[in-house]
């Protein structure tokens, strides 16, 4: 992991944005981002190894395991904290054409070149709504992963013990896994820090229209 590259982006996303903006990255990158890659790997990477069934029968433990967890945590938190941050990276990119423009007209006009753009990062025209869009995509992402969670783990907490009685076990047989209580505690985090982010995106974008209003 290149923390280099993380600290440019971060710097360079919070160039642009606002107060609320701040607070979200900060909220990504450090409550997120941090837990998910220094705490949260750890406590499930043994989910399949130590899921245990009280059978010997073949393939029953591996076809139990699949059923309630058809996707790992895990792997639904880094999807969900890819798709979160790229908005965030699509005003730079943004920004950067503006830049690129504004040197075009430089270089093509001299000295009596047009500036159509006297301050690039002025959330002005198309990236006002590059912004605003970012901010109502960001929401609805961490809004369907909710749900998605919700779906596949109710309530978001894992049970100490699950029955199953797929085919091919024989009969009910119990199963166990592994720490669910650990488990159980990082879920809830990350399903509150990803509340907190939704309603931090949902105000910033009411706070970018009122403003725009006011102005108007």
């Amino acid at each position: 992991m290149n923390w280099g590259v993380f600290e440019g982006l971060l710097s360079g996303v919070n160039k642009y944005s606002t107060a609320f903006g701040r607070i979200w990255l900060s909220l990504v990158f450090i409550f997120r981002l941090l837990v998910y890659l220094v705490a949260a790997e750890r406590v499930w990477s043994d989910d399949h190894k130590d899921f245990d069934c009280n059978t010997l029968q073949p393939g029953c433990t591996n076809v139990c395991f699949d059923h309630f967890f058809p996707v790992s945590h895990i792997r639904l938190w880094a999807l969900q904290l890819i798709l979160v941050t790229c908005p965030s990276f699509l005003v730079l990119m943004h920004v950067a054409y503006r830049e690129a423009k504004q040197q075009r007209l430089r270089e093509a006009g001299g000295d009596n070149y047009r500036c159509i753009y006297p301050n690039p990062g002025k959330k002005r025209g198309g990236l006002w709504w590059t912004y605003l869009f970012s901010l109502i995509f960001k929401a609805g992402v961490d809004v369907v992963f909710l749900y998605i969670f919700y779906r596949f783990y109710r309530n978001y907490t894992l049970p100490r013990v699950v029955k199953c009685e797929l085919p091919p076990c024989p009969n009910v047989v119990d199963c166990f896994i592994s720490r669910p209580t650990e488990k159980n505690i990082f879920t809830l985090f990350m399903v509150v820090t990803a509340c907190v982010c939704v309603v931090l995106s949902l105000i910033e974008a009411a706070y970018l229209i009122g403003k725009r209003c006011r102005e108007c």
